[in-house]
């Protein structure tokens, strides 16, 4: 029973987060019972729920996909695929974790998470938490960058007097906060523009972090842009960046799938070997055909908010959209796995985007177009 009520309560969270907004700096998860206690009720629930002590603050995954048919992401017995499954579950259903496994299997990426039920491999996971934050009343007149710091929020458009639902924006991404307005509740909520659709949406305001301009100041500013260069190795999915020769830091990745077949731009979805130089800079990038109208279907190609976007341009190729960027979709990094892009883990996609040339403050994106054009000076090699 217990184990029940703690994932109604989950459940609930999840289609009511939208309406609940926290004016203080973190909420454990403790806090957000004791608040959603009141807001929900036991009683309407139709149980009783334990007493809140026994309710403790833990580690948390949301489910990014809902696997191979729409059949929902499979829970083992034993942290390996070659065990009974004993239940399925589906995109965006937030787990506790009570343990990580490295169970040695698959070679690539042998972590399994121990939750109710069994273990999911961490594959098509996300790690979460729940962090709500102080509110701004006051928003650059140029915009500021935030983080979704929740394991999903739930979009709205004001559409005339109508409040209709949008994107669901997800933790870690990073999007372009363009103001405060009075949300559906009441309460204050940030306008969100999103750059590829040219329109803004709202979202609770305490879901958000604000970026501070500390945070993405250029990495090892007065190192020669002549002396800094990044190598990608395809076969090993590893990038690596060094300065003056020496390695300064690398990484799993993971690169685009080998398939015959182009993705739905008519592009291949392989990543392509050879010289290439930085293009454009977006910390904040909407990838997919900015349709309203696929909005309400979380299997759609719709990518709001893909973090810390450092797009590439191939020596003797048309630009074709390929870019370093942060991923919170998936966690099989080691495994080609993208449409032609290179998938980081976003903290490190961050790094990656304050190092590399040409140096983008806050102060150096576009108002207009909300970037940094790069300087088109070559800054690594592909290795097939």
């Amino acid at each position: 029973m217990w184990y029940l009520a703690q994932k109604v309560l989950l459940t609930f969270w999840a289609f009511f987060s939208s309406k609940i907004t926290f004016m203080t700096s973190k909420f454990s998860r403790r806090d957000f019972l004791k608040t959603s206690g009141l807001t929900l009720g036991s009683a309407a629930l139709g149980f009783t729920f334990p007493p809140i002590d026994e309710f403790s603050d833990g580690v948390f995954i949301r489910i990014t996909s809902n696997g191979i048919d729409e059949k929902g992401i499979p829970v083992y017995g034993k942290p390996t695929d070659q065990s009974d499954i004993t239940r399925m579950v589906f995109r965006d259903q937030i787990l506790n974790v009570y343990e990580e496994v490295n169970s040695g299997t698959p070679g690539y990426n042998p972590i399994w998470y121990r939750v109710w039920g069994g273990f999911v491999h961490r594959a098509r996971t996300q790690k979460v938490q729940y962090i709500y934050n102080p509110i701004e009343q006051s928003i650059r007149k140029n915009g500021q960058l935030a983080e979704v710091t929740i394991p999903f929020t739930q979009a709205f458009r004001l559409v005339i007097k109508d409040w209709v639902r949008v994107n669901r924006l997800y933790y870690s991404s990073v999007h372009w906060v363009k103001g405060v307005d009075e949300g559906p509740d009441g309460q204050p909520w940030y306008r969100i523009l999103d750059e590829l659709s040219d329109i803004t949406y709202n979202v609770p305001a305490s879901h958000l972090r604000l970026i501070s301009d500390s945070e993405i100041e250029p990495i090892s500013p007065n190192v020669p842009f002549e002396k800094k260069r990044i190598e990608v190795s395809l076969s090993g999915q590893r990038v690596t960046c060094f300065e003056y020769d020496k390695p300064v830091f690398t990484t799993m990745i993971s690169s685009g799938r080998i398939n015959s077949t182009p993705g739905p731009n008519g592009i291949p979805t392989t990543t392509p070997s050879g010289v290439f130089s930085i293009f454009t800079k977006m910390p904040s990038k909407h990838m997919g055909s900015g349709n309203l109208a696929q909005a309400s279907d979380i299997e759609a190609y719709q990518l709001p908010g893909v973090p810390w976007t450092t797009f590439i341009h191939f020596e003797g190729r048309n630009f074709q959209g390929h870019a370093f960027h942060g991923t919170y979709w998936h966690d099989n990094f080691g495994v080609p796995m993208s449409s032609g892009c290179i998938n980081m883990r976003s903290d490190e996609a961050k790094w990656l985007f304050r190092w590399c040339p040409p140096a983008s403050p806050a102060s150096a994106f576009d108002p207009l177009t909300l970037d940094k054009k790069g300087s088109g000076m070559p800054v690594g090699v592909i290795l097939a």
